[in-house]
């Protein structure tokens, strides 16, 4: 319940999640793990998904709104698993966080081509099948959102690092934001996508910790530095609670500037 003495409790206000149930992919690490305790910290049900289970037992550890479930979105049947288990816990689901990624670092012309589609499957073609599979519940209530994780090289190339089905898979997921938004505006449902510089992650922890990576990163970033997760949750409460009620369609670059070079 809110507390009207205290507007800016977590659970009160437009960007409030009380009793909103949430699956968020990709929530072993990085901004996955993040988003998971943002969303629980505002009141949310949130089913925490990942390959490896010890990490997600240790976020759930002692927090009863986060409930850790094992699943490789690259497999089909374990997506739809994972939504199953999610209504027969909560009965719905309202938002859906499209998190789970990999990347590429290899010239194109040697990129072997399981390479390129596997890579494609987890960071593209997953997110479909679990937007898919999330649409009918949010379509029955008639309300949902959809936050796609995308990056700032879904927006523009990653030159000079090779990531040819990187950037081709979240170039993708802008695109396919779009459609989907377009395509289910009419049943309640709201499609984003946040667009991600370089933040410190897992994903760039090689990158940030090599001197001539670092520099590299603080040389191309207008803010001339890195991003740090917590700067995430203005942009993501924005697009997971009714903050954004009147947002479809969009993609939000939070990048320190780097597309607007």
């Amino acid at each position: 319940m809110a507390d009207a003495a205290n507007p800016n409790s977590p659970d009160s206000g437009p960007f409030t999640l009380e009793g909103k149930v949430a699956i968020v992919t990709g929530a072993s690490s990085g901004f996955g793990a993040h988003i998971s305790e943002l969303f629980a910290s505002r009141g949310a049900h949130v089913m925490a998904a990942a390959r490896r289970v010890d990490r997600l037992d240790a976020l759930a550890s002692g927090n009863d709104h986060i409930t850790a479930v094992g699943c490789d979105v690259a497999d089909d049947a374990a997506c739809k698993a994972l939504v199953e288990a999610t209504i027969e816990r909560h009965g719905t689901v309202d938002i859906l966080v499209n998190n789970a990624g990999l990347s590429d670092s290899q010239d194109a012309i040697d990129e072997p081509m399981e390479d390129f589609r596997y890579t494609m499957n987890v960071n593209l073609n997953a997110c479909f099948l679990l937007s898919k599979l999330v649409a009918k519940p949010m379509r029955a209530q008639e309300s949902g959102s959809i936050v796609n994780i995308a990056s700032v090289h879904g927006l523009v190339g990653s030159s000079p690092n090779n990531q040819a089905a990187y950037v081709a898979s979240k170039g993708g997921l802008v695109q396919l934001t779009k459609e989907l938004a377009l395509q289910w505006v009419r049943f309640g449902i709201r499609v984003n996508a946040i667009a991600p510089g370089y933040f410190e992650t897992e994903l760039t922890e090689a990158m940030i910790a090599d001197e001539g990576g670092a520099k590299w990163i603080s040389r191309n970033t207008p803010m001339r530095r890195p991003g740090q997760v917590h700067e995430l949750d203005g942009p993501m409460l924005l697009l997971a609670s009714e903050a954004g009620s009147y947002i479809t369609g969009q993609t939000l670059a939070v990048d320190g500037g780097w597309t607007s070079r």
